[in-house]
């Protein structure tokens, strides 16, 4: 595959936050299209012979986004079984610490860290989040009040992979470059889909494929560009989601805006994003259509959360 890229920002994005269809306290934005009978057909037709784990392991090193100063993953133990016996910091005493072998740990990490998704609540335009919740009224000293991660229900529905790596017959799409209406649109039609309300589209531009070296996996990724967000969002996808950190193309191409994709899925149609899935084992299989199940840890009032996304192919 081979294409010119230009990344130099030619043109504004103006994008506007969105006003939600579902009233003004609502807070689920695009997971309102989640449907109950959707979910029961889902469930029904699951292939549970073989489960695809479409998250990855957190660990010391791990590649994380820190280009805004963000801390990389560290975890710690707070508790050692020797360190019990010496302390004695449970009151349990030194016959039964040294009988029970007690071990604890603490993470620290940044929330948008490894598979994750990104809350209403992360990316805003002009002071307000997605339903025109402001700052002033809904910004507290520690987090958000409203669209943080603990919103997010359980999502299981329809998934697709829109596998734009293997439509172009590559392993990984070039640094930056721009994912297409036509690209969405051929890699769907190469699978004979298309995307139904309330689908998940996962888009696989092959940069898992790389992980975890992360000199290949971050970085000016291949994405969407806003043009292919604004198509999904008008399919009435619940969710989105991408192998890479950032789903949308990096960077940006639009010089009104860093993240335009972010600002347009999140703020202006709702609709959550799920970054660094690992989506080779589907390629792979070629398991373009499966049954979705995935949930964030809740969070409250965080912009993002880890998730364990998993992925069942359908039976006919």
């Amino acid at each position: 595959m081979s294409q010119d890229i230009d990344t130099k920002p030619s043109t504004r994005a103006g994008i506007t936050v969105g006003t939600s269809p579902w009233g003004p306290d609502d807070q689920l934005g695009a997971l309102n299209y989640l449907k109950e009978d959707v979910r029961v057909d889902m469930l029904a037709r699951a292939d549970a012979s073989t489960l695809y784990d479409l998250s990855v392991d957190y660990f010391v090193g791990m590649p994380s986004f820190q280009g805004a100063g963000d801390p990389g993953y560290q975890i710690f133990l707070s508790h050692t079984p020797q360190g019990t016996l010496v302390d004695n910091l449970n009151g349990a005493g030194d016959a039964v610490n040294r009988h029970v072998c007690y071990s604890g740990d603490v993470v620290f990490m940044y929330t948008h860290t490894g598979t994750h998704i990104d809350a209403l609540n992360h990316f805003g335009v002009d002071g307000e989040i997605y339903n025109n919740f402001g700052v002033e009224e809904n910004l507290g000293s520690r987090s958000w009040t409203k669209g943080g991660a603990e919103q997010i229900p359980p999502i299981i529905t329809r998934g697709v992979l829109i596998d734009v790596a293997k439509l172009h017959g590559v392993e990984c799409l070039p640094d930056s470059y721009p994912i297409t209406v036509d690209d969405l649109q051929g890699a769907l039609g190469a699978a004979g889909l298309q995307l139904n309300e309330g689908d998940v589209p996962f888009v696989r531009t092959g940069r898992m494929r790389y992980w975890p070296d992360g000199a290949k996996t971050l970085g000016n990724p291949p994405g969407l560009s806003l043009d292919a967000a604004r198509w999904l969002t008008d399919q009435k996808i619940a969710a989105v989601g991408s192998d890479q950190e950032c789903v949308e193309v990096g960077p940006s191409e639009h010089e009104d805006n860093w993240l335009p994709g972010h600002c347009h899925f999140l703020a202006e149609t709702g609709v959550p994003m799920i970054e660094l899935l690992n989506l080779e084992e589907l390629s792979a299989d070629g398991v373009d259509e499966f049954c979705l199940m995935a949930a964030p840890i809740r969070l409250r009032g965080a912009s993002g959360a880890p998730m364990r996304p998993i992925a069942m192919a359908l039976r006919d």
